[in-house]
């Protein structure tokens, strides 16, 4: 998600806005050699003491400590004075604190002490302009539909998204093929393991929470607020449209609602396709978006 490079971008600025402050970017990983090192050479005093006159301490995968009492303890003391001296400690981790299996609980503790910030999967549209960056770098031109199909099916990851970008090239300059959408496909399912799956009721309400920016949860729920209420009912339009699960199938998937609702709220959908020309592009974008995911050909 970038947690790296964030932390290496606090470090920088800090240097650059700071620079009688000293900064130390430190991978758990690192840390850990680093210790093994000093207990071999039985300095690990000296070591500690290295450490405690840094002004900004920044521990990368913090994770990667579970299991190492040793390398827990020492990292302890460090912390307990570094704090107590009013320095700074940024840590980053791919879980939480409260779901850190291995760790210590004083550690634990102490890691809540400070601000967590949770980094989310980028949405579809920093996904695009990220790609569009990367491709510019590349010095490569790529159609927006291919650009916009392997957006769509990487999601989570931005070294994937990367590494399909790199093999899309690749494949397209070895077999001297055009970068199209038919290669893109071939591409992508090196990467996505829900390629060529129908298309379900629950994938469609992923796509239209993500695209909403809500839970699928609260797609699912009884909040009557208008946004919520026109997703939902966008959602069983299209469940209906290209699925093929029953009215009360699709009223199943939404918190047990009848049939009667699925086809109340289908028809509110064709009402605003009428009137709404906004409303209508952006149905017509969610469908394509839902049809594009999967590798038809």
């Amino acid at each position: 998600m970038g947690k790296t490079h964030l932390a290496q971008a606090i470090g920088n600025s800090i240097a650059e806005n700071f620079p009688d402050k000293v900064v130390l970017y430190v991978s758990a990983d690192n840390f850990t050699n680093q210790i093994i090192d000093a207990i071999k050479k039985n300095n690990v005093t000296d070591f500690v003491n290295f450490y405690q006159l840094i002004d900004v301490l920044i521990v990368d995968d913090i994770q990667f400590l579970a299991n190492k009492l040793k390398m827990q303890e020492i990292f302890f003391h460090i912390f307990n004075q570094l704090h107590q001296s009013g320095r700074q400690v940024v840590l980053t981790s791919d879980r939480p604190p409260k779901m850190m299996e291995g760790i210590e609980d004083r550690l634990i503790s102490r890691f809540k002490w400070g601000l967590s910030a949770d980094l989310q999967a980028p949405d579809l549209e920093t996904r695009m302009a990220i790609l569009g960056y990367k491709t510019m770098r590349e010095g490569v031109e790529i159609p927006a539909d291919v650009s916009e199909f392997i957006c769509y099916n990487i999601r989570n990851n931005i070294r994937e998204l990367e590494g399909a970008l790199i093999s899309l090239i690749a494949q397209s300059s070895l077999n001297n093929r055009d970068i199209d959408l038919d290669l893109a496909k071939e591409v992508v399912k090196n990467f996505v393991s829900e390629m060529n799956k129908e298309i379900t009721v629950e994938f469609i309400q992923r796509l239209v929470a993500e695209h909403f920016k809500v839970d699928v949860s609260t797609l699912q729920g009884k909040t009557r607020k208008r946004s919520i209420v026109i997703a939902r009912q966008l959602s069983m339009y299209l469940a209906k449209n290209l699925t093929d699960r029953s009215l009360k199938g699709i009223g199943d998937n939404f918190g047990g609602r009848d049939h009667s609702t699925v086809i109340y709220s289908c028809k509110t959908v064709q009402d605003l396709m009428e009137t709404d020309t906004f409303f209508k592009d952006t149905v017509e974008e969610l469908e394509k978006k839902i049809r594009m995911s999967l590798n038809e050909k």
